[in-house]
């Protein structure tokens, strides 16, 4: 038995370390331990459920979904087809959103903000005429509303469907204001502060969506060809139907991902099982929280 335990512990260990390897990069580690350990006050509180959500493996379907989302709003899909390199670099695309995503929400707060001010001098550098004639500028708060919108209602319906621990109206509505703080520093210029607020916002967005050719190439090489090897091509196959399962049907529609309904009675428990796996695989040790003096 002893031994048994030690395989699956091992086992457990070795994947919750190719995991973390590949969201976090080669300098991972040493990220956490900055983000983690470093003392002073930080943005957001223990008990603040922006870092319940955000520490939960129901992030990764919640990551793609929003990915698959925000491609609906065409200069927000022509910046990212011109300028992102989604392509020839996915996995250091994922690792500097998760690096960004754990400093503002459990860093210092000097490194939230200073994690703040590079995302802001790259959008800067933001700017173009898409396929349709329309300028497109990053730095546009319009344009960062939307991004901010499909991220956190993504982050926030995968949470509801398979996170670890119910939130209450209550808390929902906490981690709505808690993320338009990091919206705000960002350069959206009102974002919504409660679960209704988002919903509302949500919906006036949705006259100004439409799948372009890029949205639909992209949703193509996210859902269809990762850039995975065959041995996890079908986990991300139960990651990509929960994400998709978690979308409005008709960015379905307009993204060419109408799961017929046994599939799209299947997302859900492909992605409870892959949710359940990653949690088990990536348990983090027990850390005590840094002093604020």
């Amino acid at each position: 038995m002893d031994a048994l335990r030690y395989g699956a512990e091992r086992f457990r260990h070795d994947v919750g370390t190719a995991i973390f390897a590949r969201i976090a990069g080669p300098d991972g580690e040493e990220v956490r331990s900055r983000i983690h350990d470093t003392p002073g006050p930080r943005w957001f509180a223990p008990d603040r459920p922006i870092r319940t959500v955000h520490a939960d493996a129901s992030m990764f379907v919640g990551g793609l979904s929003a990915l698959l989302l925000q491609t609906l709003h065409p200069l927000a899909m022509a910046a990212v087809a011109e300028h992102s390199a989604y392509r020839s670099s996915p996995w250091g695309r994922l690792q500097r959103t998760s690096t960004f995503l754990a400093t503002t929400t459990y860093g210092t707060a000097a490194d939230a903000h200073a994690a703040v001010e590079r995302v802001r001098a790259v959008h800067a550098g933001v700017h173009g005429i898409a396929p349709d004639g329309r300028r497109y500028d990053a730095t546009d708060p319009h344009l960062l509303e939307w991004v901010h919108l499909a991220e956190i209602r993504c982050f926030l319906a995968a949470y509801r469907r398979y996170g670890a621990e119910p939130l209450t109206a209550e808390q929902e509505n906490g981690y709505v204001t808690d993320t338009a703080r990091v919206a705000r520093a960002l350069g959206v210029a009102a974002p919504p502060t409660d679960v209704a607020g988002l919903e509302r916002r949500f919906a006036e967005f949705h006259a100004e969506l439409s799948a372009t050719p890029a949205a639909r190439e992209a949703v193509r090489y996210l859902v269809l060809d990762p850039p995975l090897p065959l041995v996890v091509r079908p986990a991300y196959l139960g990651l990509s139907l929960a994400a998709v399962g978690l979308l409005p049907w008709w960015a379905r529609v307009a993204l060419g991902l109408p799961l017929p309904m046994p599939v799209r009675a299947s997302a859900p428990v492909a992605g409870h099982l892959l949710v359940r796996g990653i949690r088990w695989a990536t348990r983090p040790p027990e850390r005590s929280e840094p002093s604020e003096t």
